[in-house]
């Protein structure tokens, strides 16, 4: 064997094999994060920490040249006064304190900048942490590198939500909404999270979905793609003629009975191709990057089967440092020596898994 247990995914077109590099695993060290104290009102608003009455005079006594005046003395006195009385408390305002990490109170202000578009989001987020700074600069650098964070994050995401795709079959692209007269948002979420995973556990459902509002009503709904087992299917599928009110058109959805009863609107689309998926991933990642929700996963979708390669199964290497190695369409397939078959559905899934 040329390379022992690589791990291999695909991208879509083709499978890559990344050789197993035996590495000493070390402890990493806790990051210690500076704590701040954040003034919050009764209503939620958080108060910037106010610099104190010597950073802000602290301009007046270093530009000095010359002595002050009497004249001078009695304003510069009653400037002094007039900016510690900025720092007191306004009565009738009752206030809380607590302590977080500059990287916690960036979590909040994003989150409540959900829905801007970057530039202006980064620019809200800045003017809301500048107190919290010594100087603009030093904030600037920080809510820099938490957006250089998020995008990363965001990159890390897509790769393993395609490389999940594309190792798996999905026959489904479905769409959750629930009506008021049997839920609340809140139980929906919780009522059909229960559902799926325990469909998943006992049935074998497959599936990859993400939480969304609609633009106008703000309704939640759940979209995802699926893999149903045939005869796994609770209830009934049921043609409906419907009104689309973003077309303007009757249509022809498919709706199952067993979710309509439980939640309140079902919509069951067939994945007929590749091409289709394609789309319906698609979908899928407009709303992660738009809305910032993290990806639901069902259980049993890895990222990699883990397979020993040959070498002449290998068309040349790739990646950073060559260290990836592009495959043959129809490479084979051990398991620790054991010769499992060449290359297909019914062979991956045979072969260990890993994540």
């Amino acid at each position: 064997m040329s390379f022992g247990k690589c791990k291999i995914y695909s991208d879509g077109s083709h499978y890559i094999a990344i050789p197993h590099i035996p590495r000493k695993k070390r402890p990493r060290k806790p990051i210690k994060e500076e704590k701040i104290v954040v003034k919050e009102s009764v209503d939620g608003e958080l108060e910037p920490v106010k610099k104190s009455p010597v950073q802000k005079s602290m301009f007046a006594a270093e530009s000095r040249l010359t002595p002050l005046t009497t004249a001078e003395e009695k304003k510069y006195a009653e400037f002094i006064d007039y900016v510690n009385n900025l720092d007191q408390e306004p009565a009738g305002k009752p206030e809380t304190e607590r302590t977080v990490t500059h990287r916690e109170l960036f979590e909040e202000f994003y989150e409540k900048s959900k829905g801007k578009r970057r530039n202006e989001r980064k620019r809200i987020i800045l003017s809301q942490m500048e107190p919290y700074f010594q100087d603009k600069e030093t904030a600037k650098m920080f809510v820099d590198s938490q957006f250089e964070r998020k995008r990363k994050n965001m990159i890390y995401r897509r790769i393993r939500l395609f490389r999940k795709v594309n190792l798996q079959e999905f026959n489904y692209f479905c769409t959750f909404t629930y009506s008021d007269e049997k839920h609340t948002e809140e139980s929906f979420r919780k009522k059909l999270t229960n559902c799926l995973s325990l469909l998943s556990s006992r049935k074998q459902w497959k599936y990859i979905g993400v939480w969304e509002r609609s633009p106008e009503k703000q309704r939640l709904h759940f979209h995802g793609i699926f893999y149903i087992p045939d005869g796994s299917m609770p209830g009934e599928l049921i043609e409906v003629n419907d009104f689309n009110f973003n077309t303007h058109n009757r249509q022809i959805t498919r709706q199952n009975t067993y979710f309509n009863e439980r939640f309140g609107r079902s919509d069951f689309e067939e994945i007929y191709n590749r091409s289709f998926l394609g789309q319906c991933v698609a979908y899928l990642v407009k709303y992660l990057e738009k809305t910032g929700e993290k990806l639901v996963y069902s259980k049993g979708l890895p990222q990699y089967f883990v397979s020993d390669i040959l070498d002449d199964d290998i068309v040349c290497t790739m990646g950073a440092d060559n260290q990836k190695l592009l495959l043959f369409d129809d490479f084979k397939c051990f398991d620790d020596g054991t010769y499992v078959g060449q290359v297909s559905r019914e062979v991956i899934a045979q072969m260990p898994k890993e994540n």
